[in-house]
């Protein structure tokens, strides 16, 4: 889920960058410390909005530039729990779908993509269901359910997903499924 969040920092500006705009500095060094980083309180921080309070700067010796306590405000996205999102196929393994959820790429493992054997197919660079005739290919937009949140500090995350629930996984399954629920109601009608 989206957020607005508001946060406080101690913000190193460059030495290069003292005697100019002091606003533009931090705004300059807080854009190049946060954005697409992931923070473990704050999730994967898209944008910085706006600088809020910019206090007096320190220097520090031996130590170039100066440092700025600023609150700022930034739009950050915070994968929760039983979220449903929607997400583009960014990469097919033997062992599952990397899915973007925009800021942040999540896994839904072969296990849980679909109520089917699935097997990879290398030359296609697809996953494909033994029954039918469903595969799932990079580029495919899938609707799925979070089921495992583990952000941490830097690099090491992690985001589980699964499209083994009603009106879950590539849309054009979720459009049929319902096509077929609609046909086989009428003809129940009928």
């Amino acid at each position: 889920m989206f957020y607005e969040v508001r946060f406080q920092d101690r913000v190193k500006v460059p030495p290069q960058f003292l005697g100019g705009d002091v606003e533009e500095a931090v705004s300059d060094s807080l854009g190049k410390i946060y954005e697409n980083r992931i923070d473990a309180e704050l999730g994967s921080i898209v944008s910085i909005l706006s600088v809020d309070d910019i206090g007096e700067g320190e220097i520090e010796p031996e130590e170039p530039g100066a440092f700025y306590p600023v609150t700022c405000k930034a739009v950050t996205y915070l994968p929760e729990l039983h979220e449903v999102v929607l997400g583009e196929i960014s990469e097919i393994t033997e062992f599952g779908a990397f899915v973007s959820l925009g800021p942040i790429e999540a896994l839904c493992h072969v296990s849980q993509i679909m109520d089917d054997y699935v097997s990879y197919n290398e030359e296609q660079n697809a996953l494909s269901g033994e029954d039918g005739d469903r595969t799932l290919q990079p580029g495919d937009v899938v609707k799925a359910r979070i089921t495992a949140v583990s952000l941490s500090d830097g690099d090491d995350h992690k985001v589980n997903l699964t499209m083994r629930q009603p009106g879950l996984g590539k849309l054009e399954w979720i459009e049929e499924d319902v096509e077929e629920a609609e046909e086989e109601e009428e003809d129940n009608d009928g």
